[in-house]
């Protein structure tokens, strides 16, 4: 799997923020370090997958001697701590559609349910699935 350099530093605020040297822009933050990598993971899968959409090429991951050695204006190394992060899918996103349904079916849903777009949502998987 690749995994990519990702630098956290905790800021006077006590919360942590994060850079990913090998993808300027993409940036996230936490209140802990491990809230920081898992926010950090969930923005490098969706810069990604952006730069994918676009048709831009996405660079290879480097090590951190060359992280270090072009480090500039937007990141540092030292001082910060270095976390390898995998590059996971990008969540799937939702769509908003428009449907057309029985009242009377609405209402049995909205009886058993606060969210009818879950509710069908998971109404779907389950048939989709056999079960």
């Amino acid at each position: 799997m690749t995994a990519y350099i990702a630098l956290i530093d905790k800021a006077d605020d006590g919360t942590h923020g994060v850079v990913f040297p090998d993808f300027p822009g993409c940036v996230s933050a936490g209140d802990t370090y491990e809230e920081a990598l898992r926010n950090g993971a969930e923005a490098l899968a969706f810069h990604v997958d952006g730069m994918r959409r676009d048709g831009e090429a996405i660079p290879p991951p480097r090590g951190l001697e060359e992280v270090d050695a072009t480090a500039g204006d937007w990141y540092d190394v030292e001082g910060s701590v270095v976390a390898l992060v995998p590059l996971l899918p990008a969540p799937p996103r939702s769509v908003r559609i428009n449907v057309t349904m029985n009242e009377r079916l609405v209402a049995e849903i909205d009886a058993v349910s606060h969210n009818r777009s879950a509710f069908l949502s998971e109404a779907a998987r389950r048939l989709l699935e056999g079960g």
